[in-house]
């Protein structure tokens, strides 16, 4: 993939994943344009690693956009709903955000249209993760098409790619990746309901994947959780 010098969008929430999607967009070239979402989260924490990671990339703009999804509530991300604490299991989490990624896709569409850039990266993953619809491959194919349809852009002929370069990545590969790219894992941020004293709780869906990931990758993890079961 070349990227000739073009500007790339892409979706910076402060993860460990989405910190290392953006480090792929720029190794390839892109001149990167960070885009934040303060939705109202529960771990508004991790707004503060996105504003890290985009400076130590180099972003040359990174845009921390208000939405506050809290008034749709649903999720216990969003709502007064307890987050699960006992291990990933089946079926799809309560920590789910109803249609959060197309709505953050949507987010970063619009912007990539307005600045004449024309790829997208999302740092969404299929394998390790908490079996979130919005993460899968035909989700994000479906999207690409949708924006084809849906810009102006696309309707003149000049379509989006979102790229998703951790898609079929393990938790382990994608920690390796971040030692590749010479990425310091602890700007990086993933617990979904933050200990007292700003630190990872050690036990949300999150943090599990993220100590397994460590621990697979055989990287030593700098996190500071408040328990590892």
């Amino acid at each position: 993939m070349t990227s000739f010098n073009k500007f790339a969008v892409v979706l910076l929430s402060g993860g460990l994943d989405s910190m290392v999607a953006a480090a792929r967009a720029r190794e390839a070239g892109f001149r990167l344009l960070a885009l934040s979402v303060d939705y109202n989260q529960r771990h508004r924490v991790e707004l503060a690693a996105a504003r890290t990671i985009a400076q130590a990339l180099g972003a040359e703009r990174h845009i921390v956009l208000p939405l506050d999804l809290a008034a749709f509530g649903g999720s216990a991300l969003t709502a007064d709903i307890a987050v699960p604490k006992q291990g990933v299991g089946p079926g799809i989490p309560v920590t789910y955000v109803p249609a959060r990624n197309t709505i953050f896709l949507s987010l970063a569409l619009g912007w990539a249209e307005a600045t004449g850039a024309h790829d997208l990266f999302i740092g969404v993953n299929a394998l390790d993760y908490s079996g979130y619809p919005d993460c899968r491959p035909e989700f994000i194919a479906s999207f690409e098409a949708m924006a084809a349809l849906a810009t102006r852009d696309g309707v003149e002929g000049h379509g989006f790619t979102v790229h998703a370069p951790l898609q079929h990545m393990s938790k382990a590969d994608i920690v390796r990746e971040a030692d590749r790219l010479g990425l310091d894992a602890a700007m990086s941020w993933s617990c979904y309901d933050p200990a007292p004293g700003g630190i990872h709780c050690g036990l949300c869906d999150s943090c599990r994947l993220r100590q397994r990931g460590f621990d697979e990758g055989g990287i030593a993890d700098p996190t500071v959780y408040a328990v590892r079961p």
